[in-house]
């Protein structure tokens, strides 16, 4: 669970556990660029669910997996959204190995949520 609440101006400031990281805006829509803004915020939830579970799996199963890297980028949104995904895998990996770990990142846990029907349910409470 993620906490969060205004800090000043255009920036938030959020919480997990004892972690706390700010997250904000750029210049051009009013802010000054003070952390990451919600989008990147998501593409980072999927750039580090991939790699985590690239590496957790090649750890279970011995592979020799030093990286996986990744960049994710949202390209458009709306009823269609489509987030672009690189992943490219270093380490001394078999063409089987690396074929595994590509169908792995395909059932990440973000992968998964962003891929399902999502609700949310909002609650407004007084103050």
């Amino acid at each position: 669970m993620i906490t969060g609440k205004r800090k000043d101006g255009l920036v938030a400031e959020l919480s997990v556990r004892d972690h706390h990281f700010l997250a904000g805006l750029p210049e051009k829509l009013g802010g000054h660029d003070e952390g990451p803004n919600p989008h990147e915020l998501l593409e980072a939830a999927l750039t580090a669910c991939t790699i985590l579970t690239a590496q957790m799996y090649a750890a279970r199963k011995g592979f020799p997996l030093d990286s996986a890297d990744v960049t994710v980028k949202i390209i458009s949104e709306g009823p269609e959204t489509v987030i672009s995904r690189e992943v490219s895998f270093r380490g001394n990996l078999t063409d089987e190995q690396k074929a595994r770990l590509s169908e792995i990142v395909e059932r990440c846990p973000i992968h998964l949520l962003l891929e399902s029907k999502v609700k949310i349910d909002t609650t407004v409470s007084a103050g």
